[in-house]
């Protein structure tokens, strides 16, 4: 096959860059040595990733795969369920420093018995969210914003500072409606 190359088609300007890259003796062990030790390396760090891959998969299914159960007869629809970092927080000035005038993000006056969540702005005002272990698993609406919430985070609402200290940090699936 060499003969063949070095007669008739070494004439050819990319068949020539070809034998001289990889079919010359010297170039084999200067240039596909090298390539051999990048391969390994990437099979290596692919291995590596390979964990850190498969939770984001699981993530990513969780997010979005409808829930298409009834959460409450009342409110037969289709929710998405997102795994998210559940917090809380009360109108104390230790939870909303500056802000803690009984007035959310939205001009909403706190009242007694009210619940609600704080959400990134990918969920506008008045969304309904249903959150496990919350309001008795009924939607709430968010009505607030908040500087650490961000993405995949959510703040629900109580009245007293213990009983948001009492939720502390939950990692939870939360029903929200399908981002279309």
């Amino acid at each position: 096959m060499l003969s063949i190359l070095r007669g008739c088609l070494l004439k050819t300007p990319a068949v020539k860059s070809f034998y001289t890259l990889f079919l010359k003796p010297h170039t084999v062990r200067t240039s596909i040595l090298p390539i051999a030790i990048i391969c390994l390396l990437g099979g290596l760090i692919s291995l590596a990733g390979a964990r850190t891959t498969a939770r984001l998969s699981e993530l990513d299914a969780a997010v979005t795969e409808p829930d298409n159960s009834e959460p409450n007869s009342h409110h037969a629809r289709q929710w998405q369920t997102v795994p998210m970092r559940v917090t809380a927080y009360c109108p104390c000035p230790k939870c909303c420093g500056r802000f803690s005038d009984d007035i959310t993000a939205c001009a909403h006056k706190i009242k007694p018995g009210d619940t609600f969540v704080a959400a990134d702005r990918m969920y506008p005002f008045g969304t309904e969210m249903i959150v496990p272990g919350y309001n008795n698993a009924e939607p709430v609406k968010v009505l607030d914003r908040g500087g650490a919430i961000s993405g995949n985070r959510l703040d629900v609402f109580f009245p007293s500072h213990q009983q948001a200290l009492n939720w502390g940090v939950r990692y939870i699936g939360v029903k929200v409606p399908p981002q279309s």
